[in-house]
């Protein structure tokens, strides 16, 4: 019983030259077959080294079409409310007089320019400075006592075994966020004002009460906590997001290591939270300057000008009160102009830290 030295040919495919050629002249066939099918051109759809080719603009506009057009009438909100009142900052330059004419914008044409004048009013003015004192003493009291409470109510919450116990912590705590401001003063006010509960259950003890709401010593850290008990629920739905991608699998080898619930969650969680907090840190900062008008305007006579005067405020106060359009112009683009650079400088931090930021660099 003979054997060929040569092995048979696998089956070739239909469309296959090579395995064709194979087939039939044998291995000398098939390695001349093999250069010319590794000389082959790439397949459809991807470039020499595999990648994909870059489209163009017309077919990207018609493959997005659809998210484009979701995103219009947001886009038109912006332009509408945010970039075409930028048009309006000229005021800053000019002595408005909104009575020149009916028309607004024929009004700013036809006002006087005086250049630099508002700013130099400005620099002058020691309220400007009070109010932009009381403004950045506010802005670190929130960053030190409002920032870390969100965090730690999410881990807080995290941390929770029972879905629905910490469902309706999450819907306790985010209840608030609803309140209108005015709703959120009287609240405090019922609780820590001179009529309040706090105060005549300490006069039916023969306790002097006190009136939290009027003294201006504590106000900054009253309008803290405030803040931080109408704000902190949306920051925790934001933290629970980020903690809910965290892979599972990185606390059970944590554990087998040996690593505690403590040390779990400084090595495991914190670290997954890094750059939200840092994208939720730059834009804080940059929005230092904007320590909430309403709250503050609601509780200005009860503490008075010099212990709740902010920026917000102040320009309220010196454009609408007192109808000084073109000097209130000039205070709201220097709080533009030094929020825009807070956002830059907190932006670049972060990327020297290793985080992303706002945007990439």
């Amino acid at each position: 019983m003979s054997h060929s030295a040569v092995p048979d040919a696998p089956p070739a495919e239909d469309g296959d030259p090579a395995r064709t050629a194979g087939a039939a002249g044998g291995p000398r066939s098939r390695a001349k077959a093999l250069p010319r099918a590794a000389g082959r051109k790439p397949a459809p759809g991807k470039g020499r080294k595999g990648k994909e080719p870059k489209l163009g603009r017309r077919i990207r506009l018609r493959r997005d079409r659809t998210l484009i057009l979701m995103t219009l009438p947001a886009l038109l909100l912006v332009l509408v409310f945010n970039y075409i009142p930028i048009l309006g900052n000229v005021v800053a330059f000019q002595d408005y007089d909104p009575y020149l004419s009916d028309n607004g914008f024929l009004a700013m044409v036809q006002s006087p320019w005086v250049g630099f004048e508002q700013f130099q009013r400005i620099f002058a003015d020691s309220a400007f400075w009070a109010a932009a004192q009381n403004t950045l003493v506010l802005f670190l009291l929130q960053l030190v006592l409002y920032f870390p409470v969100p965090i730690a109510l999410a881990l807080l919450i995290n941390s929770v075994i029972r879905p629905r116990v910490r469902a309706v912590a999450q819907a306790v705590m985010y209840l608030p966020h609803f309140f209108s401001w005015v709703l959120v003063v009287t609240v405090f006010q019922q609780i820590f004002g001179g009529a309040g509960i706090i105060a005549q259950t300490l006069r039916q003890h023969g306790v002097e009460g006190f009136d939290l709401m009027t003294d201006p010593g504590i106000f900054k850290f009253l309008v803290t906590a405030e803040g931080v008990w109408k704000d902190a629920g949306w920051g925790i739905i934001v933290f629970l997001a980020a903690l809910s991608s965290v892979n599972h699998e990185l606390y059970e080898a944590a554990a087998m290591d040996g690593a505690g619930r403590w040390r779990r969650m400084w090595h495991v969680t914190l670290p997954a939270l890094r750059p939200v907090i840092a994208l939720l840190l730059v834009l804080r900062v940059g929005d230092a300057l904007t320590v909430g008008f309403e709250q503050i305007l609601l509780q200005r006579d009860a503490v008075g000008r010099d212990a709740a005067e902010v920026l917000d405020t102040f320009v309220w106060w010196s454009g609408i009160r007192n109808q000084d359009f073109s000097y209130a112009a000039a205070a709201g683009l220097i709080k533009g102009v030094i929020g825009l650079g807070l956002v830059l400088t907190a932006n670049k931090v972060a990327h020297l830290m290793g985080e992303q930021g706002v945007y990439k660099k």
